[in-house]
């Protein structure tokens, strides 16, 4: 990305031809059903609340999960597949679903991922904090908590605040400062929640 002309970071809507009202659902190819029920279903608690034919190609089955928000979550699947590891990496491929938990539920989660045999790994992003695991297929899951309250419909807002601020101080990413700053200054109470010490994992 060019930094002569850098895109603008503002929770404001661009001018648009028209603009998305939120993300109703994300589809995924999947292996069989068993194996997408023991992961999405029986470890992450996502209620099952459809099943029925891919449309598209009906020797298929469209599997719909709740991801806890009234967002869902569909997969593809078909008993000739056998669950496989690794994904293909390429532009235009899936890098990593990501969904909310709950801040006081994270050592739960841990020891839940532990006892299903998973490996993960937690970060401390510095605006949220995320537990990194594979699903049944080996696309990467995070699971992820917001390190601050943010009440609901101002999460934009917060983070393009921050957005700002981290770029006056001159860092390469949102930090604590940043997110506790862009609260105090639009007007929201700095609460943290108490999750685990961890290394923040990045690149730069």
């Amino acid at each position: 990305m060019s930094d002569e002309n850098p895109a603008p970071v503002t929770p404001e809507r661009p001018d648009a031809p028209f603009h998305t009202s939120g993300t109703d659902h994300i589809t995924v190819w999947g292996s069989n059903e068993e194996d997408t029920l023991a992961f999405y279903r029986d470890l992450l608690g996502m209620p099952l609340v459809l099943r029925q034919p891919n449309l598209d190609d009906p020797s298929q089955t469209h599997l719909f999960f709740d991801t806890g928000d009234d967002r869902i979550l569909t997969v593809f699947v078909s008993d000739d597949r056998a669950s496989a590891r690794g994904q293909r990496v390429s532009t235009g491929a899936v890098h990593h679903l990501c969904f909310s938990v709950e801040p006081d539920e994270y050592e739960d989660i841990m020891a839940a991922l532990e006892e299903a045999g998973k490996g993960y790994n937690v970060f401390d992003r510095g605006i949220f904090h995320s537990i990194y695991t594979q699903d049944n297929n080996g696309l990467v899951i995070e699971l992820s908590a917001d390190k601050y309250e943010i009440p609901d419909g101002r999460k934009g807002e917060v983070l393009a605040t921050a957005q700002r601020l981290r770029e006056e101080d001159g860092a390469d990413f949102a930090q604590d400062r940043h997110m506790e700053a862009a609260l105090e200054e639009l007007g929201i109470p700095v609460n943290k929640h108490d999750l685990p010490d961890a290394d923040a994992g990045v690149g730069v």
